[in-house]
């Protein structure tokens, strides 16, 4: 058989065995130890789970935990809560502020308004003083011209009518409860009542004025009161002493009834918008040391 083998033309291969030397121990073990250390630390390492890897065993928490974490919350909404709140008090401060401010003006408005209407009412009492006393002593003829003149302004008047621009709004809107200040609020009202006290008494006078008329059309003749009016509707006194339609001294009586009950409202009108004009400026002299206000 190995004849055979030889005679194939093939020789057997040796294959060299790489067995370390005696020589060499120390450095053989240190490659084998190079080799086998690195697998060991991979494997070290791969025991190890990262802290949010779901496999990883998860810590048990105590109540304290669940505190801190349920304190820590609280107090997050708690000051959000705080914050909203301020801002929305600052937001009403402010408001509040400026509705006191535009109150002001409505009052100093009214203020030049009273005041206006206190000279007409001042005016009035005159001519009613005048018309009455001219009736009473029977200056009649000879008197025309006064006697017409006062005849045809007696229907005339002017009225008083508040700027209520910022007491309506606060009104209509429900902002009135902005008004925190009580003693603010209360003088607003007040104010506000007598307001409504005074246009009470102007719509009492004008029904009785307006009872008038009847007797004016008996005593006056209406193409004298016609022509006593220029381009501009002012009343210009006669000068040539025009007759009347009438001398009936009942008519006359009658004439000075209704007078005194003119004068009756001419002096509620005229004390109360007295007092009127006092309260205005006492409330804008209030608002403005209580708010702040130049």
């Amino acid at each position: 058989m190995e004849e055979n083998i030889k005679d194939s033309g093939f020789e057997e291969e040796k294959v060299p065995l790489n067995i370390p030397s005696t020589d060499e121990p120390i450095q053989a073990a240190t490659e084998t130890s190079d080799i086998i250390h690195p697998i060991s630390n991979i494997k070290e390492m791969e025991v190890h789970h990262h802290a949010h890897d779901p496999a990883a065993p998860h810590h048990k928490k105590n109540w304290k935990s669940y505190f801190w974490e349920f304190l820590m919350l609280f107090l997050a909404v708690f000051c959000g809560f705080l914050a909203e709140y301020q801002l929305e008090h600052k937001i009403e401060r402010d408001r509040e502020k400026q509705f006191i401010q535009s109150y002001i003006e409505d009052l100093k408005i009214d203020i030049v308004g009273i005041n206006t209407n206190l000279l007409f009412q001042k005016s009035r009492q005159s001519q009613l003083d005048s018309l009455i006393y001219l009736l009473g002593e029977q200056k009649i003829k000879g008197y025309e011209n006064e006697l017409y003149y006062l005849g045809r302004i007696l229907v005339r008047t002017t009225r008083f009518q508040s700027n209520d621009r910022t007491i309506t709004q606060l009104k209509n809107s429900g902002s009135l409860r902005l008004i925190r200040n009580e003693n603010a609020a209360d003088s607003i009202i007040s104010y506000q009542k007598l307001v409504d006290y005074i246009i009470q008494n102007q719509d009492d006078e004008r029904i009785e004025r307006r009872a008038v008329d009847p007797i004016l059309a008996r005593m006056f003749n209406p193409f004298v009161f016609i022509k006593m009016l220029d381009e501009y509707n002012n009343v210009n006194k006669p000068t040539d002493n025009p007759p009347l339609r009438s001398y009936n001294a009942s008519v006359q009586q009658d004439l000075a009834y209704y007078i005194n009950q003119l004068k009756g409202s001419n002096i509620i009108i005229k004390t109360r918008l007295e007092l009127l004009n006092e309260k205005a400026k006492n409330i804008i002299a209030f608002l403005k040391k209580e708010y702040h206000l130049e």
